[in-house]
């Protein structure tokens, strides 16, 4: 009984840890002006329908279950990019509520990544920074996680690939202070349930010779995608409030200044490769 109370009560943990992204106190949602409420309704209608024998089965988790579920998948990801496994499963278990949240469950999407501009496969919508935020749906939760590595394969977070693959204390700090989660106790949050469920035992070092390798590969690639992160949904599902648009004789300095933010704070809220901008361009100016 004592161990069923203490699952519930992580469960509830984990689903109120989901929206980690949000800073608190923020004002209520705007609509996205692209999408209708009754538009994304009959959208998320289609996809369940679609999708409904899969949802009709699927299996609710348990911490452990989802685990052993996606250990195999999270250990690929480590050896082929360099994410440790125990960061994969700890962000996994936190953004689905364990496997049991709707994004998981209808769009088995796993880490709550929405649309992007070049975005296109289907996509479901919800509440999230924004009334009707367009999300990510995949045919498979294996492609959640692919799609998770390469998420994190941008200019911001590129430092991190440089850590040892097992090195999960400086992943979980580094994704904090590259803007992947504005909570500030998100670092805490992935060390805590890595500890909890003894999630590095799945981490494994490399050679020297393997990291230069990977490193190589990784960052090349990560350099092949700079540009590309423009075209990131991160201006279109961000409040207007928190929008400025550039005008004539501005620069990422006297926009920095203006804001009370530095240079590399705007590239990096920005994901801009350089300090190039044009009139008319919407950057976010506040963390």
């Amino acid at each position: 009984m004592q161990k069923l109370i203490c699952g519930l009560i992580l469960i509830c943990f984990l689903a109120s840890c989901a929206s980690h992204k949000k800073l608190a106190g923020n004002k209520p949602a705007a609509a996205n002006p692209t999408v209708s409420n009754s538009e994304a309704k009959r959208n998320n209608e289609k996809i369940k329908k679609q999708y409904s024998e899969s949802i009709a089965s699927y299996t609710t988790y348990t911490a452990d279950s989802y685990i052993e579920r996606f250990k195999t998948i999270a250990i690929q990801e480590m050896n082929t990019y360099g994410i440790p496994a125990s960061i994969t499963l700890a962000q996994g278990l936190i953004e689905s509520a364990n496997g049991n949240g709707d994004l998981a469950r209808i769009a088995n999407n796993h880490f709550g990544i929405k649309c992007t501009a070049d975005w296109t496969g289907k996509s479901f919508y919800k509440d999230d920074d924004m009334v009707n935020d367009c999300f990510r749906v995949y045919a498979t939760p294996e492609e959640s996680f692919r799609d998770h590595s390469n998420f994190l394969k941008r200019k911001r977070y590129a430092p991190l690939f440089e850590l040892d693959k097992n090195d999960y204390v400086g992943w979980a700090n580094g994704l904090k202070a590259a803007g992947y989660a504005t909570n500030p106790k998100y670092p805490q949050m992935l060390i805590n349930i890595i500890q909890k469920y003894n999630l590095d035992r799945y981490d494994r070092p490399e050679g020297e010779v393997q990291k230069i390798k990977r490193e190589d590969r990784v960052l090349t690639q990560i350099n092949n995608n700079i540009g590309k992160e423009n075209r990131d949904s991160i201006v279109t599902n961000t409040p207007q409030d928190k929008l400025y648009t550039v005008k004539q004789g501005d620069t990422l300095y006297n926009i920095s200044k203006r804001f009370g933010l530095t240079v590399d704070d705007l590239k990096s809220l920005n994901s801009l490769g350089d300090s190039n901008i044009k009139i008319g361009q919407k950057l976010v100016v506040t963390k």
